[in-house]
């Protein structure tokens, strides 16, 4: 069991039910680099300089500002801490939505979220079960990681999972992207390829099937360089062909046939 990133309540109305917050995600797996000087074989590191004379500005000398270089406010740090939100530790249920109403779009970070202790076990399993019940999501605010955060809570497996949600003003409004998209009606024998060759690779999500290329990639590097073994040569993909659209779908859908063929044959067999 990890350690828990928050410990607080999840309060609903006069229920409420000691939780305990830890993460879903995780980069501990991921492989850190660092930069290091090619002739001494020694660690660099990062030094902060005044952006005309070049000087090293200490860390005590630094505050924060805000606004163009011109035109700018300086932030002291005791104006900072002052604005940054008292925790309560409480994780407030403000209503409730359907689960499929949230748009994944606002999701920010998952986190699952445990009973704290074995005293909490029973109001937690009742705040499961009712959300499942009802097919429902509790929408909840909390101070998290010393912010004010927005927070849905949903039942999954034998737990809970909550997601902490962007805010409106962190999501960039779709159609500042999507105008620009010349309109084009789809349709007839091109749209039934399409529907084709999607109904023939339907399957069931598995994320253990999708592999992080460029980590393995990079572990291989390593470990080529620690063997003294050559080093792995580069895969370069050559560019995709430019071809006919009804060309390509109906090569697409051939292919699937063929595969589905493969299979049921393979099964007879």
């Amino acid at each position: 069991m990890t350690r828990a990133l928050w410990k607080g309540t999840l309060r609903i109305a006069e229920l409420a039910c000691p939780v305990a917050l830890h993460g879903a995600a995780s980069t501990a797996e991921r492989i850190s680099l660092n930069l290091v000087d090619r002739a001494s074989g020694r660690r660099v590191r990062r030094i902060y300089v005044d952006s005309v004379s070049g000087r090293e500005v200490p860390r005590e000398a630094q505050v924060k500002s805000h606004g163009p270089d011109d035109d700018y406010v300086i932030l002291d740090p005791e104006a900072v801490a002052a604005t940054v939100p008292e925790s309560t530790k409480v994780l407030e249920v403000e209503g409730f939505v359907a689960e499929a109403e949230v748009d994944p779009l606002a999701f920010d970070k998952p986190y699952y979220l445990l009973p704290a202790d074995r005293a909490a076990a029973e109001a937690y399993a009742l705040i499961r079960e009712g959300l499942r019940a009802r097919s429902a999501a509790a929408l909840a605010r909390a101070v998290l990681f010393r912010r004010n955060r927005a927070v849905l809570v949903r039942p999954f497996g034998d737990g809970l999972l909550a997601h902490t949600l962007l805010f409106d003003y962190e999501l960039r409004p779709a159609g500042e992207v999507f105008d620009g998209i010349a309109a084009h009606a789809i349709g007839g024998e091109m749209l039934d390829l399409a529907k084709h060759i999607i109904s023939g690779k339907t399957g069931r999500f598995d994320p253990a099937a999708f592999t992080d290329r460029y980590e393995a990639a990079l572990k291989e590097l390593i470990a080529a360089k620690v063997e003294g073994r050559a080093l792995p040569a580069a895969k370069r993909r050559a560019p995709a062909p430019v071809v006919d659209l009804r060309r390509a779908l109906e090569e697409s859908a051939n292919a699937v046939r063929a595969a589905k063929a493969a299979g049921k044959s393979r099964k007879a067999g």
